[in-house]
């Protein structure tokens, strides 16, 4: 009985480590765009929204892999159109004086050229 409980036991404590150790488990989403350079802060691709209008989407990371298959840091790739698969994770910073503040971090990790 003693044995059954310690492997119970073992079981319920792995599970938590688990649990309260792993990343967030992020949703991927989809975008299209116009790949439009990449800059300090990130990889830059034109999209238009709903209305017609057109909007900035950036990217601050890329997986290395996608990276390997279309070298954004080139030029050669700017005025391409790209179905985009990334992640998104929004953290909250508090300054010095108190005040909360959401960063994006959207990362590339997959890359159609259409």
């Amino acid at each position: 009985m003693k044995t059954k409980s310690i492997a119970v036991f073992g079981i319920l404590f792995l599970a938590f480590l688990t649990l309260t150790s792993s990343k967030d488990i992020q949703d991927k989403l989809t975008f299209e765009g116009v790949y439009d350079g990449k800059e300090d802060y990130g990889y830059n691709f034109i999209g238009m929204d709903e209305e017609g209008d057109e909007f900035t989407m950036t990217f601050q990371n890329i997986d290395a892999e996608v990276l390997k298959s279309f070298n954004l840091n080139s030029q050669d790739l700017v005025g391409s159109r790209f179905a985009i698969t990334y992640t998104s994770v929004t953290e909250i910073e508090t300054d010095e004086d108190g005040y909360e503040d959401e960063i994006e971090t959207n990362t590339i990790v997959a890359l159609k050229k259409l």
